[in-house]
């Protein structure tokens, strides 16, 4: 027969019902989605976090929580990410992969939390924003890393605000609002959990994670210290500087659908309209012209001239090797002629083909083409776009393209090295497609194409972006993908001109402000329609922490999750057959 006190422990021991955490995670993605395009509203990136944050509160997890959790991540991921589907139909996969990948960080913050909540003893205000952070650094550079959708950059339009991201990067912002975030979610009181059904009927709010008083002001006012020296530091950053005239760049934004400017017929069409918007171009006497990625669609091609293109065919018998050896001069002679025709110097995308015995490889480029003529730089982009460009992992598991859509020959190569063009006394560094969203990568290629100081040109003055956002339709991912930008600018201090196919063509300066931005010739509107934007580069003589230092502040927090982790999975060892002593 049961006993009275076997009741009470059973009913103590029960979880909760899985229906409060399904409705807290799902608050949390509706509204971080909301802080992001097409929404925007970026003031509800400060309390997303709270419903998720109130799963860590409570000591015993209720039933089905971590799925409960996963769901809302995959919800999350699954409406920010829908802009993937637009480009093809194979690239539903690649829309539902990643997203299934990336729903698992929601799960694994909530765990990592509660580890250093519950065992370690530290307040949800410090917890929280390490292990966010942490985890966004790693979602960075995991699998050639995905450094979209950060919780910083909701802040863009906060222009003071982001201005420590030359001191920690866009990480830094993230965890200004994890740490508000968590502050808030300290203070809810026991009634808001049991409103949720997030403790079982016979158990008080007494097993809840309860922050005492005193330390809970110190932590509201830190908090808010924090946030105003931040805001301070912003305006001391912007105060008084005065950004150069540069160069003054033209930038080329035609508007074609990626699914047109992979048939042969049409390329006529696409090197027609881009010619005829350079022509107009012209007008406004720019110093350099800049055509998004691949818009010149007739290859580049590189061959050994010691070796018969007979023995090339033989090598690559499914390429048509002829056919890329007689266009190859062709080709170069176009290049050439409309450089000398704009009478000035013009960057433009295209793809590169390199053949030789061993290989036959096509790479994402960019070439500087002088108004003599003269070939003056060649760039081919080094990071590739999962799912889009490469398949993760297939190299060393070749039986991974079996599970995709994608055909033996899907893929292109990534580049060796960065390269930094040099023209009328200028110099900028070229980055290709989403390449300007990896912070890390962007801080490489800028102090990789720096010069010492005692050369006289020290780093580079500008960066060019050269992107075709055809794929996406004037979706959400054209803002998204300007905001990300403009956060490289600030870590870096360095300004960007941005060519985008279809939207969103833009200068942006040093503080990551949109100088002047595309509009179109019919709609007046910044997307989906042709457009030419003129300006002089603003130029910017600041030096960065970021710059030097690197991701020093997400590192430090990463660490701190590997110590989580590793105290979760012994402390849990160690732990097993001893009884926790109850919270009161």
């Amino acid at each position: 027969m049961t006993t009275p006190q076997e009741i009470i422990t059973s009913a103590r021991n029960a979880p909760a019902k899985t229906a409060g955490a399904l409705v807290l995670s799902g608050l949390t993605a509706v509204l971080m989605w909301a802080s992001f395009p097409p929404v925007d509203f970026g003031p509800l990136a400060w309390v997303c976090l709270i419903p998720l944050l109130m799963l860590v509160r409570i000591e015993r997890p209720v039933k089905w929580m971590y799925a409960a959790v996963y769901g809302g991540g995959l919800l999350f991921w699954m409406s920010s990410l829908q802009w993937m589907r637009l480009g093809d139909p194979a690239m539903y996969f690649a829309w539902l992969a990643l997203a299934v990948y990336l729903a698992a960080y929601f799960p694994v913050f909530l765990g990592l939390t509660r580890v250093a909540v519950w065992r370690l003893n530290l307040p949800l205000t410090l917890a929280a924003p390490v292990i966010w952070t942490g985890l966004e650094l790693l979602r960075g550079h995991l699998l050639t890393g995905f450094s979209w959708y950060y919780l910083g950059h909701t802040q863009h339009q906060w222009t003071s605000l982001i201005q420590i991201s030359d001191l920690v990067g866009a990480y830094g912002v993230s965890f200004l609002i994890a740490l508000h975030a968590g502050c808030a979610a300290e203070m809810l009181p026991g009634w808001a959990f049991a409103r949720f059904g997030l403790l079982p009927p016979a158990v008080t709010s007494s097993t809840l994670r309860v922050f005492k008083e005193p330390g809970q002001i110190a932590r509201v006012a830190g908090c808010l210290t924090l946030l105003v020296a931040t805001l301070v530091y912003g305006q001391i950053r912007r105060s008084g500087i005065e950004f150069k005239a540069g160069p003054r760049v033209a930038l080329i934004q035609g508007n074609f659908t990626s699914a047109v400017k992979h048939d042969p017929e049409e390329w006529p069409k696409i090197q027609k309209r881009h010619e005829w918007l350079t022509g107009q171009a012209v007008k406004e006497q720019p110093d350099l012209i800049v055509w998004p990625e691949t818009m010149f669609r007739w290859p580049w091609v590189d061959m050994p001239r010691d070796v018969p293109a007979e023995e090339l065919q033989t090598l690559h018998p499914d390429k048509p090797v002829a056919q890329f050896q007689q266009a190859q001069s062709s080709v170069q002679k176009k290049l050439s002629n409309m450089a000398q025709m704009a009478g000035a110097g013009m960057v433009i995308g295209l793809e590169r083909i390199n053949i030789d015995r061993d290989s036959f490889r096509i790479y994402n480029s960019a070439v500087l083409v002088r108004p003599d003529g003269i070939l003056a730089g060649q760039y081919d982009k080094l990071h590739r776009v999962m799912f889009g460009e490469y398949i993760p992992l297939v190299d060393s598991m070749p039986w991974l393209r079996k599970l995709t859509p994608f055909g033996e020959g899907f893929g292109i190569s990534a580049g060796q090295a960065c390269a930094a063009f040099e023209y009328e006394g200028y110099r900028f560094a070229p980055i290709i497609c989403f390449e300007d969203t990896v912070p890390h990568l962007v801080r490489g290629i800028v102090n990789s194409t720096t010069v010492p100081a005692a050369q006289g040109t020290g780093r580079v003055d500008f960066l060019v972006n050269m992107t075709n956002d055809g794929w996406f339709h004037g979706s959400s991912e054209l803002d998204q993908h300007l905001i990300t930008a403009r956060f490289r600018c600030v870590e870096c201090r360095t300004p960007m001109v941005r060519a985008v196919n279809t939207g969103i063509s833009a200068f942006i300066d040093g503080d990551g402000v949109v100088r002047k931005q595309a509009e179109g010739l019919k709609t007046h509107g910044p997307k989906l329609d042709d457009a030419i934007v003129v300006d002089h580069v603003p130029l910017d003589s600041r030096q960065s922490l970021y710059l030097r230092a690197g991701d020093w502040f997400a590192g430090l927090c990463l660490a701190c999750c590997g110590f989580v982790s590793l105290t979760g999975i012994f402390g849990r060892f160690f732990s097993a057959g001893s009884q926790r002593p109850e919270r009161t």
